[in-house]
């Protein structure tokens, strides 16, 4: 086994995907760090700091330049940074001239802070696309089962009715807050980062600011009013809408892994010969799917708590918080990524049972709709008098008696109500409340 997940020819394709894999890959991030020094020099340029001969040849540069990976390992490995080894390349493929002005007025994390931003707008514009995909699919699910009822459970328990349209709208609801928080937040997110040494672009004299607003210009990125050094509720932000977005999918996995068990049956992921079965228990289709979901969104949890420990950064310059940025971001979007595929794949081809369903809301004789019967009574008894006539039918039919024939027996039921309203309150389809109108109204309401 490799040394993570990510990197395994085995497991990458289970916990990420191959667009996600590209985004954070190192080529990738030299190129965004290559694109954030070409953008600083056109906007020195344009601001009269450097010759404009010089940003053209930095520019046509680090676009075509061949990076020595190996020798900038070495070069970030001696000196814990990659940026020295970048521009020490760049500088001398751009020849002494203009290589005099790479890097001008910029420290590391200037560099290193824009280029991860880079990394995540395009990370959150494929976790848009899978969101819009999941959210899509729930509603074609929830249209479809709309009025198909299946037992509400709480606490594991038979509740009340519901219907499975219900349930996934339920499902849906949170995704499509994610979609609209995911673009709320884009614009306090995709920001670069300019500010010299110590932040104060005291390189740049009086020319500092109008640097900074033309280079994140030329990146299409935003502007803060001042450094973010150390300030990283930005990056925060994006790694803690991922824990929401997974822990929304876990609770949809969590769902499907028991409604695919034995005792249920009401729900299967996609069949595929040999998907999900056992080395040894021929009979087994476990739900893979979403246990790789539910495993997913544990590990971008723990990111969530990393990255707001990295949140606590000393004075100007952190003497390592930032580095645990390193870890969490990536693995965060590449773990959110494995999720939001194996959601895709799940409810492109998900199987219902609805006559299961059925058979399982009559699996307690009535009980299930106990509180119809209660609800029913209340105007001839009071709701409390009512609520205790019923427990007690509860409890004598929960030895497995019919609960219709208890109620029938008891004279302080059958004075006020006969058979056949009974039977109609003991009617699972007759009592899913406004079940149907809230999947109407989820449905009618589209993201923002």
């Amino acid at each position: 086994m490799t040394s993570t997940v990510y990197d395994s020819g085995i497991f990458r394709d289970m916990f990420g995907t191959a667009a996600m894999r590209e985004v954070f890959s190192d080529r990738n991030y030299v190129q965004g760090c290559l694109e954030a020094e070409a953008a600083l020099a056109r906007a020195q340029a344009t601001t009269g700091v450097i010759p404009e001969s010089a940003a053209r040849t930095i520019t046509a540069t680090a676009a075509s330049v061949r990076m020595d990976f190996d020798r900038l390992k070495a070069d970030a490995e001696n000196v814990g940074y990659p940026i020295v080894g970048l521009v020490r390349q760049l500088a001398d493929a751009c020849g002494p001239e203009a290589g005099g002005y790479v890097h001008w007025g910029a420290t590391t994390q200037d560099i290193m802070d824009t280029a991860v931003v880079l990394q995540v707008r395009r990370a959150l514009e494929l976790v848009e696309q899978d969101l819009v995909a999941c959210v899509d699919l729930l509603a074609k699910l929830a249209r479809e089962h709309r009025d198909v009822p299946m037992a509400g459970r709480t606490h594991l328990q038979h509740a009340l009715p519901v219907t499975f349209g219900f349930k996934v709208a339920s499902w849906r609801d949170p995704l499509v807050r994610h979609l609209e928080r995911l673009r709320e937040m884009r614009p306090r997110v995709l920001v670069g980062q300019f500010g010299g040494a110590a932040g104060t672009l005291a390189s740049l004299g009086g020319d500092g600011l109008r640097v900074r607003a033309a280079m994140m210009k030329e990146l299409g990125l935003g502007e803060r009013d001042i450094t973010w050094h150390v300030s990283r509720d930005n990056l925060a932000e994006a790694v803690l809408l991922m824990g929401m977005v997974t822990g929304s999918l876990a609770k949809l996995g969590s769902d499907m892994m028991m409604m695919m068990a034995t005792e249920f049956g009401e729900a299967f992921e996609p069949f595929q010969h040999g998907r999900g079965s056992s080395s040894t228990m021929p009979q087994k289709r476990n739900p893979i799917s979403s246990e790789l979901i539910v495993a997913g969104a544990k590990v971008v949890r723990q990111q969530c708590a990393l990255m707001l420990d990295a949140m606590v950064q000393d004075f100007e310059r952190a003497t390592g918080p930032w580095h645990a940025e390193w870890v969490a971001i990536p693995q965060t979007f590449l773990a959110t990524s494995g999720a939001l595929h194996q959601a895709r794949e799940m409810l492109a081809g998900l199987t219902i049972d609805a006559e299961r369903m059925k058979a399982n809301l009559g699996l307690t004789r009535g009980l299930i709709v106990a509180e119809a019967v209660m609800m029913g009574l209340a105007p001839y008894l009071g709701r409390n008098a009512a609520h205790h006539v019923v427990y007690d039918a509860c409890l004598q039919a929960a030895g497995g008696a019919d609960l219709l024939e208890v109620l029938m027996a008891d004279p302080k039921v059958s004075a006020h109500l006969g058979r056949r309203e009974l039977e109609s309150l003991l009617d699972p389809a007759n009592y899913l409340g406004t079940a149907t109108q809230m999947v109407d109204r989820c449905l009618a309401t589209p993201p923002r």
